[in-house]
């Protein structure tokens, strides 16, 4: 799996290229699926992202929360990367590149007020990062989206100015964090209890991360195969949006970087640092932008960008950051 996570970025453009080839050529498929819905949300786009959700919230150790006070410091770090710089850094750069596109404004608010939990275990064990740190982060970050997500994002659109459903907000973080959340805690619980930690951590979550980068592909097409004839006739829309995406991602990647280097921290400690303060929980802001304003809308395509953006730079950052250790740009 490890040789396929390596080459995410390619999957990810041939699904998207897929999807946008079965809405030309079988316009039908983009129909059929459209049809699977329940109350305006997507059935298979539901599953899809309840798949992708679930195997981030096994990531959740109570235990490995106590370890905080051994090193604080680059949780810390990370922390204000995730809730204060990438937040504001994309409010600020939404408003100077989308003012007017009221939808594409919040695409990049979602993502800029999500950080991951999931892909980041992967992006950090490519890196040789320090996976125990990872775990602490991602532990965290999980427990504190249920917090800080509706209400940061609640706060930049009111900023700005954006008519919102907060309420539909609220109720599709509930959906898609909470559930899973409850769910990855039970599940664990009980499968720990009667398979052991040993067949939890070696068989079942691995199979279950498989599953939901898969599910994360198969959404790709469907979203490109529903959207098709939105974007290719709207390609300057993607286009607009992935200016304040590429932008952000240079701030706050390059903040990280420097930041590290300044407080002294270690490659392993470093890398992953970084790595979880420079990206985005794609998953829930895809899920919040359909719910909010539809499969179709521009503000589901914008956040579908941030992901189609993110892989590729997290990959490129996992190289970069080896080059770095070699050159000795952190301490040793």
């Amino acid at each position: 799996m490890r040789g396929f996570e390596k080459y995410l970025a390619l999957w990810v453009v041939l699904c998207m290229g897929l999807g946008l080839l079965l809405s030309q050529a079988v316009p039908s498929v983009g129909e059929a699926i459209d049809s699977l819905q329940v109350h305006g949300v997507s059935i298979p786009i539901g599953v899809c992202l309840f798949l992708m959700m679930y195997p981030a919230m096994l990531n959740l150790q109570w235990a490995e929360l106590r370890k905080l006070r051994r090193n604080p410091r680059p949780i810390l770090l990370t922390l204000f990367s995730n809730w204060i710089l990438a937040p504001l850094v994309a409010a600020g750069l939404a408003a100077l590149f989308l003012r007017g596109n009221d939808q594409l404004m919040v695409a990049v608010l979602l993502l800029g007020a999500s950080p991951c939990t999931a892909m980041v275990l992967v992006w950090g064990r490519l890196a040789d990062g320090n996976q125990e740190q990872n775990v602490v982060n991602t532990s965290l970050n999980t427990l504190a989206i249920m917090v800080l997500y509706v209400p940061i994002v609640s706060l930049l659109t009111g900023l700005q100015n954006i008519p919102l459903d907060r309420a539909l907000l609220a109720i599709s973080a509930g959906i898609f964090i909470g559930a899973p959340l409850v769910l990855g805690v039970l599940s664990k619980r009980l499968l720990v209890r009667g398979k052991g930690q040993d067949w939890f951590d070696q068989r079942y979550r691995p199979i279950v991360g498989k599953v939901a980068i898969v599910a994360l592909l198969v959404t790709l097409v469907v979203l490109f195969a529903l959207n098709g004839e939105v974007l290719l006739h709207h390609f300057d829309k993607l286009l607009l949006v992935s200016a304040p995406l590429l932008i952000g991602f240079a701030i706050v990647v390059g903040f990280n970087l420097l930041a590290t280097r300044a407080l002294g921290f270690q490659y392993r400690e470093a890398i992953v640092t970084t790595i979880i303060g420079s990206s985005s929980h794609f998953e829930i802001a895809i899920a919040s932008a359909v719910a909010m304003y539809g499969v179709g809308s521009y503000a589901a395509l914008g956040t579908t960008m941030g992901l189609f953006w993110e892989v590729p730079i997290m990959l490129s950052l996992v190289y970069v950051g080896k080059a770095l250790r070699r050159r000795g740009f952190w301490a040793s």
